[in-house]
């Protein structure tokens, strides 16, 4: 209901810029004829005319991305003057189509409320008294005709959005430029995700696991230097090892979890519940696996986003959701209670985006002061 009533209202701005830009054109056209054999007043008044018509294309940018949801449009300033020029020239019909139909169907709407209250009232509009038949004629083909406006309201609505990316949206030379520059970042970025990735884990093993290698190998050398407390010694020694092996298991499944190709990514991300000291929900909706690198991505998103949330949002409960998107993209979201405030530009969530953005997905972070927090992430396997 929300996104029609922005498209209605989008419509009706639009049916009031195209009226303006009506009037723009003609009087551009007629102020710039009389100065054609004037060079000086024709570059003046070419300045105003450009300046009028790219403010003119800005305000219907503003439209395009506020009402009729075109962010791709509404984003791109690389256009010219003679693209807006011809993005008004073109676009006018269509937006007074749009708001004859508009019109069209707001007259309807108000004939059939003033026939109804005069029926109730004992009234008889246009000397027509009330009966049955009548009565199911008129509001059948009040349907159908709300039918018709309906999908013509729809037919502009995407009409209006197919201008706007020919016109004012990015040339293939300038998408292909866009999508170089992307790529170009986003190696970059992984060779340096992945860096910092391998010295975390180096970080882990010298830290954690070599650390307690070495209480082990002290707790051997007393109990050979003390047989009369090598029971306590050994006995700690066992407990130590066991640890070790923890760490090393942990170590390893931040690496790769070798869950993801026995049992796949389901199985996977039910083992980080079950990790999890926080209370954690999963809902697992795919009905083929993913790709590889997409199951690999997608478990470090949960994964760092779960250890996130238990230990620094403090949260009580922990929710994971995996659907299928559309064009058979993979959606993961997790949401957690906690007290918000995720900071995206941190360095686990940044290492997340650029695992994210080199598969060429996209990443959210929404964490209000408060919370919830609610991270996102999708991934094409189209």
């Amino acid at each position: 209901m929300r996104v029609a009533v922005r498209a209605v209202a989008g419509l009706a701005i639009g049916m009031l810029t195209a009226l303006v830009a009506v009037a723009c054109l003609a009087l551009a056209g007629l102020v710039i004829a009389p100065t054609l054999a004037w060079p000086a007043g024709r570059a003046t008044v070419f300045r105003l005319v450009s300046t009028g018509v790219i403010r003119l294309t800005r305000l219907e940018q503003w439209r395009l991305g506020r009402f009729l949801g075109d962010a791709e449009a509404a984003g791109y300033r690389g256009y010219g003057r003679e693209r807006a020029l011809a993005y008004l020239g073109v676009r006018w019909p269509v937006g007074l189509l749009g708001g004859a139909i508009l019109l069209l169907t707001a007259y309807g709407a108000g004939t059939m409320v003033a026939f109804t209250w005069m029926w109730a009232t004992g009234g008889t509009p246009d000397g027509m008294r009330f009966e049955l038949w009548i009565a199911a004629y008129l509001f059948v083909f009040a349907g159908v005709l709300a039918f018709l406006a309906l999908q013509g309201l729809i037919g502009v609505v995407r009409l209006e959005r197919r201008l706007a990316r020919r016109f004012l949206g990015p040339t293939d030379a300038d998408a292909l430029r866009r999508r170089i520059e992307e790529l170009a970042t986003s190696r970059a970025e992984v060779v340096e995700a992945v860096d910092a990735e391998r010295r975390r884990i180096e970080r882990d093993l010298h830290d954690g696991v070599q650390q307690r290698l070495v209480a082990l190998g002290m707790l051997l050398g007393q109990a050979r230097r003390h047989p009369t407390r090598s029971a306590e010694l050994v006995e700690r020694a066992h407990d130590e090892s066991r640890q070790i092996l923890d760490d090393l298991r942990e170590v390893a499944w931040r690496v790769y979890p070798t869950a993801l190709d026995n049992l796949g990514l389901a199985e996977a991300l039910a083992r980080v519940a079950e990790r999890s000291p926080v209370p954690v929900s999963l809902r697992y909706e795919l009905v083929e696996r993913p790709p590889a690198p997409v199951e690999a991505a997608a478990y470090f998103v949960v994964s760092e986003a779960v250890t996130n949330a238990t230990k620094h949002a403090v949260a009580g409960r922990i929710s994971i959701a995996v659907a299928t998107g559309e064009d058979g993209a993979v959606l993961v979201t997790i949401t957690d209670d906690g007290a918000g405030g995720a900071d995206p530009a941190g360095s686990g969530l940044t290492g997340l985006a650029r695992r994210v953005a080199a598969l060429d997905g996209r990443f959210l972070v929404d964490s209000p002061v408060g919370g919830p927090t609610v991270v996102s992430a999708e991934f094409p396997c189209g």
